[in-house]
């Protein structure tokens, strides 16, 4: 079996499956948990598999495979439930918790993880919510299963852990967030640059690309009282529904629409102004430069003419050339700890850019 490129404990969770170790479910199918699309799914057919993915550009593209999806709220339990958990502790205890809530009697549940992505806590956390576990490695990561069940080795404990990613008061109560989301617990300092530096004058429609729980957002609101409608982009729904409560309070005078979307595929709508810390890292560790770029890309082509974007970036980032291509005007405003904050203004009407 061979490992994608980059993702390597797609192809291990089904190895199992692949070798005859496991069997697929006669009846019933199965849930997979933070799915994400890839050969593996498509090396035979896996009946009735049915996945649930908070990650846009991941739901997207099994969407795009034909593909169900489920809402995390799904109550349904199925006799099998796969697993890819994420890094972050909590919010790994909290899948894991809910993979065994949501698995059938008599059900399994099979969870991977590369080694340097907390393999071995991850496989010790299963065992304590399910009891003994059976393991293979390979690729680098290691797949674990439970024996048939017939619910939690610790129920208490399974009840703490679903409650392990539960959205919480940051910032001295200011927002709510929860573990996963970006900076989730934490007010991110290129965002707080950025904030510290918006002028008082933007106005009308504006955008925050990648709002994530919406500090920035709530920023521009409480800074620009000119502005009378903000649609919020965010590709992890996590975070989005925290934007929802953190905002609530400015509904009464401002137009919001959140929007779970990833930015990269492009924006239907013009906007006066847009705010962006804009992501450098997909859902790996590895430098990803060429998201920021599209980002700005599409704030120049979802701008109006004369319309503003505020940027915040890693000091690093090459993002000079793709700005200068896009707008008429572009100024480094600040530079601190490491970040920059630009203004960049597009071209006025009839002009060339």
């Amino acid at each position: 079996m061979r490992a994608d490129e980059g993702d390597v404990a797609l192809p291990t969770l089904f190895m199992p499956f692949m070798d005859g170790l496991l069997a697929w479910p006669a009846q019933g199918g199965a849930l997979f948990l933070r799915a994400r699309e890839g050969w593996p799914l498509h090396q035979r057919a896996w009946p009735g598999l049915v996945c649930e993915q908070s990650w846009r550009p991941e739901a997207d593209a099994l969407q795009r495979s034909g593909f169900s999806l489920v809402e995390a709220d799904d109550a349904q339990r199925h006799p099998l439930v796969l697993v890819l958990p994420p890094r972050q502790r909590e919010e790994s205890r909290a899948l894991l918790a809910r993979a065994v809530a949501r698995c059938a009697p008599g059900g399994r549940v099979v969870a991977c993880l590369p080694n340097n992505e907390g393999a071995k806590s991850g496989e010790a956390d299963l065992a304590r919510l399910a009891g003994p576990l059976s393991s293979e490695s390979k690729h680098k990561c290691r797949v674990f299963w439970t024996a048939p069940l017939d619910g939690p080795a610790d129920a208490d404990l399974m009840q703490q852990w679903l409650q392990a990613d539960a959205p919480r008061p940051i910032a001295d109560g200011r927002f709510v967030s929860r573990p996963g989301v970006f900076a989730w617990d934490r007010i991110d300092a290129a965002s707080r640059l950025l904030a510290g530096h918006l002028p008082t004058d933007l106005s009308g429609h504006a955008a925050d690309l990648g709002a994530g729980y919406a500090y920035l957002s709530s920023e521009l609101l409480t800074r620009c009282p000119q502005i009378t409608a903000l649609d919020l982009y965010e590709a992890e729904l996590r975070a989005l529904e925290l934007a929802r409560t953190n905002l609530a309070e400015f509904a009464p005078r401002v137009k919001l629409q959140f929007h779970w979307h990833d930015v990269t595929r492009g924006l239907e709508h013009r906007y006066d102004a847009i705010v962006c810390n804009p992501p450098f890292h997909a859902q790996s560790r590895a430098d990803r430069p060429d998201l920021g770029r599209r980002f700005i890309a599409v704030a120049a082509q979802s701008l109006k003419p004369r319309g503003r974007l505020w940027l915040v970036a890693n000091r690093h980032l090459p993002y000079e050339a793709e700005l200068a291509a896009h707008f008429a005007q572009v100024r480094t405003v600040a530079q601190q700890d490491g970040f920059k904050v630009v203004e960049a203004v597009r071209a006025g009407e009839g002009a060339s850019r």
